[in-house]
């Protein structure tokens, strides 16, 4: 794939195109070891599933990874495998992949996260703000503008249920004033502050430089196919969903290629939204439920995105860093359901034509 250092404005025009960016899992072997061949073999899967871009270091990819000594090992693996991995025959080798990498805690940590990233090739920082819960408003832009002088950012809303705090659209205001922030990955899993985001983005006069990208599993179609509206000086500003950063599209990822191509050709043309792709969105968010184990508070996110490569054979098994961490009680019986009741929607057929040219060293 091609690699290389991208100006802000490339940036800006590769996330506006809109890309289907999974957020890359996290492969180990049964002693909860960190599995290189296996991390390259879904780098690999995702770039040949027509991505347009990863997310390393992320939710999806276990914060743990820090409190291990990984996050270096995890980034570098995964900018080396993509770097090092031919495009498809038939597809375009030409075009750039957008590497984002994820960066937490607070604003020390923050930094030496986003320098380290920075320094193996990444572009963008994907910044969670979960360590900064209890500050104001005026911190959180402190912390932020901070971390935008060492990488062009990505903003986060975070669904509470696993550590976001809740933003209010003048923090989205202040935050899209801020002029390396490139776009934002909205995952409130919840309307409302979904549109708290697109409010404080139109006030802010940003929608012609900062992307939005869904990250709300629970309704990813339709804020791919919606156009969002509100009112600035009297007069209606409209924008739409780029594309998506999301734990879902580290599954089925060909699939869900399709899918935003879908979605953005209807966007550009203005066309009226079919009533199968509508009820495509509660279908996509029935799988959703079973593998971000819903039923019991997300609890089994992870695990349950780890079950779906596993049985497809990108992944050994579902361990996580935590040995706590696994498949909720029924969590397998609901993947078992979504992936009978779905199948039109996986992508078994092509991960097994291909699997083996993944895991080739």
């Amino acid at each position: 794939m091609k690699l290389h250092t991208l100006s802000i404005d490339e940036l800006r025009t590769l996330l506006r195109r809109g890309l289907v960016i999974p957020a890359h899992p996290l492969a180990l072997d049964a002693q909860r070891r960190f599995d290189a061949p296996r991390q390259r073999a879904l780098t690999r899967y995702y770039l040949d599933a027509g991505a347009g871009g990863l997310a390393v270091g992320v939710h999806t990819t276990q914060f743990a990874i820090r409190e291990a000594g990984l996050y270096d090992e995890v980034l570098r693996t995964a900018i080396d495998a993509a770097r090092d991995w031919p495009a498809m025959p038939g597809r375009d080798g030409e075009q750039p992949l957008v590497m984002i990498a994820g960066v937490c805690g607070g604003t020390a940590q923050a930094l030496d996260e986003a320098r380290r990233a920075r320094d193996l090739g990444y572009h963008a920082a994907l910044l969670s703000l979960a360590a900064l819960k209890g500050a104001g408003d005026d911190a959180v832009i402190a912390h932020c503008r901070a971390i935008a002088e060492v990488l062009p950012l990505v903003g986060f809303y975070l669904q509470p249920a696993v550590g976001g705090l809740p933003l209010s659209e003048d923090f989205w205001r202040r935050f899209s004033a801020i002029e390396s922030v490139v776009a934002i990955k909205v995952a409130p899993f919840h309307r409302y502050r979904t549109l708290d985001v697109v409010r404080g983005l139109i006030a802010a006069r940003a929608e012609e430089r900062i992307a939005l990208y869904t990250g709300n599993d629970d309704h990813i179609v339709l804020d791919l196919v919606t156009p969002f509206t509100a009112q600035r000086d009297g007069q209606p500003v409209t924008v739409r969903f780029s594309g998506g950063l999301l734990g879902h599209w580290s599954v089925w990822t060909q699939q869900a290629v399709a899918l935003l191509q879908r979605c953005r050709s209807l966007a550009r043309n203005a066309g009226a939204v079919p009533a199968d792709l509508l009820a495509l969105d509660s279908r996509v968010t029935h799988c959703n439920a079973a593998f971000f184990d819903v039923a019991n508070d997300f609890r089994g996110c992870i695990a349950g995105c780890h079950e779906v490569l596993r049985r497809q054979g990108l992944l050994q098994g579902i361990w996580c860093l935590d040995p706590d961490e696994g498949l909720s009680p029924g969590q397998q019986a609901l993947i078992d359901r979504v992936c009978r009741e779905h199948a039109d929607l996986s992508d078994d057929a092509f991960v097994a034509a291909n699997l083996q040219r993944w895991l080739a060293p």
